[in-house]
C-alpha cells in the first residue's frame, strides 16, 4: 500500500494555451505557479499580501534617491535620478502598482519604476494607494485624486519637478487607475494637464463578462493562466462590492465622459495577446484615437496576463514602455 501523497496542482495550464504560450512562461508558471491556490480559491487573509501579487521580476536599478512620503490616508515612494535636474525641474512619472485593487503594495513594481527613473530620467511618484476588501471603492479613487492634487500643487520645490511635465501609468488595476486619473485631471477647473499616460494590461471596463460581448477575449480567453476570469470577477467583486459601482467611470474609464476624452494625453498601451483584458485595452486606445489622440498599441505575442514577471518578453514590454515616456517628456530621442 503507497504512503505517497501526490502534491496538489492548484493552478495546472489548460491544455488549451500549451501550445499558444512562450515557453519562457510555461517554465515561470511551473515553477512557480502551479502548486499554489490562486487568491479566488481560498478564503481571504490579509496575510496574502505578504506574498507578491504575481511571482518573479527584476531586481531594481540603481537611482539617485528613494524616499517614502505620507499623504493623508497612504504613502508615496519617490525615485528621483541621478545628477541634477534640467532646468525647471525633473518630469515626473505617477506610477499606480497591480493587484487587482486588492493585492500588492510600495513595493510591488519597484523594479519598473526605477527603470522608468533612470531610462527616462524622471521623478517617478509610486502610489501606496489603500486596497479592498478593507478599504473599497472609492477609497483607490481618493487616493488617486489627492496625489495628482499634491503632485500639481504642492511637490514642486519638495521633489524639484516640473509641474508642466506629468505623466501617469500603470498596470493592470494600476493601470485602470492611470487612465481614471487623465479624466479625473482633465475635468478640473482649471485642468492638471497631464501630458502622457502608459497602460500596461489595463483594467478598463469593470461591465465586462465571460459572454464576450463586447470583449471577445474574455471568452476566447477564458482559459488562460493567471487571471481567469473567475478570479476577475474575484477582484472586481471584492474592490467593488456594489454591483451598480461597476459602470461608474472611474471603475470603468472607457465610459468617462467625451469632454475628458478630448482633452485626454496621447498614450502608450501595452496588452498580452493571451489576456482576458486584452480587448477592453484595444478598444481603450481606439477610443482615443477617435479623440484626436496619437496611441501607440502593443501586442505581446503568446504572453498571458502578468507579462512584467517573465524575463525576455517583460523585458522587451518595460524597455517599449520607458522609450515611450521618455520619448513624451523629451528625456530619449
Amino acid at each position: 500500500m503507497s504512503t505517497t501523497t501526490e502534491r496538489k496542482q492548484w493552478q495546472p495550464i489548460h491544455p488549451e494555451f500549451l501550445p499558444k504560450l512562450l515557453p519562457e512562461y510555461i517554465a515561470h508558471h511551473n515553477a512557480t505557479t502551479l502548486w499554489g491556490p490562486s487568491v479566488h480559491q481560498i478564503p481571504w487573509d490579509p496575510a496574502i499580501r505578504l506574498n507578491p501579487p504575481v511571482a518573479g521580476g527584476s531586481v531594481p536599478l540603481q537611482v539617485g534617491s528613494t524616499k517614502d512620503i505620507s499623504l493623508s490616508k497612504f504613502k508615496v515612494r519617490v525615485f528621483t535620478p541621478e545628477g541634477n535636474a534640467p532646468e525647471g525641474g525633473w518630469p515626473v512619472f505617477i506610477y499606480f502598482h497591480g493587484g487587482g485593487w486588492c493585492l500588492g503594495d510600495i513595493n510591488t513594481e519597484n523594479a519598473f519604476a526605477t527603470n522608468a527613473c533612470k531610462r527616462a530620467s524622471c521623478v517617478v511618484v509610486s502610489v501606496d494607494y489603500r486596497l479592498g476588501p478593507e478599504q473599497p471603492y472609492p477609497a483607490a479613487v481618493e487616493d488617486t485624486e489627492e496625489v495628482l492634487q499634491w503632485v500639481f500643487k504642492d511637490a514642486q520645490s519638495e521633489l524639484n519637478i516640473n509641474p508642466s511635465k506629468i505623466a501617469v501609468g500603470g498596470s493592470s488595476s494600476g493601470g485602470n487607475l492611470a487612465a481614471v486619473a487623465t479624466h479625473k485631471a482633465a475635468l478640473y477647473n482649471p485642468p492638471i494637464p497631464i501630458i502622457f499616460q502608459v497602460l500596461v494590461v489595463p483594467v478598463i471596463d469593470n461591465t465586462a463578462s465571460v459572454s464576450g460581448d463586447p470583449y471577445l477575449s474574455w471568452k476566447v480567453n477564458g482559459n488562460t493562466p493567471a487571471l481567469s476570469p473567475e478570479k476577475m470577477i474575484w477582484f472586481r467583486s471584492n474592490y467593488m462590492p456594489n454591483e451598480t459601482d461597476w459602470k461608474n467611470w472611474d471603475n470603468s474609464p472607457i465610459y468617462a465622459p467625451d469632454g475628458s476624452f478630448a482633452k485626454s494625453p496621447d498614450a502608450w498601451i501595452g496588452v498580452a495577446e493571451l489576456d482576458i483584458l486584452r480587448d477592453e485595452g484595444l478598444a481603450y486606445g481606439e477610443k482615443l484615437k477617435t479623440f484626436g489622440k496619437n496611441v501607440e498599441i502593443k501586442i505581446y505575442k503568446g504572453a498571458p496576463h502578468p507579462i512584467m514577471a517573465q524575463d525576455e518578453v517583460g523585458r522587451q514590454l518595460v524597455t517599449d514602455a520607458v522609450t515611450a515616456l521618455g520619448k513624451a517628456f523629451g528625456t530619449i530621442n
